[in-house]
């Protein structure tokens, strides 16, 4: 893999999403014009023929495939050693964009030198904006997530999600979501990437808690992207183990004297 010296870089991971990755990365082609913009794909064993199809349908993408899967956090940490640039994202691959997200973002934290982390405001595709965690997760916030059905989201959830504020305008988060995040890319790499003791779920909390030792990590709502956001440890009782084992994972980390500053 080569060195990448570009303003912005950023990284999917994919693991078998033929489904989605065209929308993405297509999407992410066609509208960041406005900086100059190096993505890559790093693939967890895909069997689906997704690091093959990127490579033929795009090939300005730089594509690896570490022939391992040890999850998210893991996988993004690939990028650690090639990056060069200035700000990096961690994109999913089931997200899209409609307009020049990455430049708008990357010319906010330009002007704010404090931020560390910036997160957009995450919509489903029909627009409607996603209630998602902004505060460090509790046990009774989780509670109320998993338990909430089709309904508006209850006194938990909204203090959980900061709809108690005014996300109208930017503010300081204490949890970005994984599924977009920008990353000046020197703190990143300082800070070792992802904990890649977590296979998935809880390390974008976990990666946001120590960002916010060193900088700020901001909301920003200017900038929106769109999610598909299919909540599968839901629906697959394996996914659900692999989220209550990071939920484990994370509660202890952070109980330690050491961790509880942030």
């Amino acid at each position: 893999m080569v060195n990448i010296n570009s303003y912005v870089t950023g990284c999917i991971v994919t693991h078998n999403n033929m489904s989605s990755i065209d929308e993405t990365v297509s999407t992410l082609l066609e509208h960041t014009k406005g900086v100059e913009f190096k993505l890559m794909v790093v693939d967890n064993m895909s069997t689906d023929a997704t690091p093959n199809h990127i490579r033929e349908k795009y090939p300005e993408v730089e594509v690896y495939e570490p022939h391992t899967n040890n999850g998210f956090g893991s996988g993004h940490n690939n990028a650690l050693s090639v990056i060069n640039s200035k700000y990096h994202c961690v994109i999913n691959p089931d997200i899209s964009v409609s307009d020049d997200v990455i430049a708008k973002m990357a010319a906010y934290m330009d002007e704010h030198p404090e931020i560390g982390l910036l997160s957009p405001k995450i919509c489903f595709p029909d627009g409607r904006m996603q209630i998602l965690g902004k505060r460090n997760p509790k046990i009774k916030y989780l509670v109320a997530s998993r338990m909430r059905g089709e309904d508006e989201p209850g006194k938990l959830l909204r203090e959980y999600a900061m709809l108690d504020e005014n996300l109208d305008v930017p503010c300081e988060i204490e949890n970005a979501t994984g599924c977009f995040m920008m990353f000046r890319t020197e703190l990143f790499k300082q800070i070792g990437g992802f904990d890649d003791r977590y296979f998935m779920y809880f390390e974008d909390c976990d990666i946001t808690r120590t960002v916010r030792r060193h900088a700020k990590a901001v909301f920003y709502p200017e900038a929106v992207v769109y999610h598909v956001w299919g909540r599968e440890s839901k629906k697959n009782f394996k996914l659900m183990l692999v989220q209550i084992s990071s939920m484990f994972k994370y509660f202890i980390k952070w109980a330690k004297p050491a961790n509880r500053s942030k």
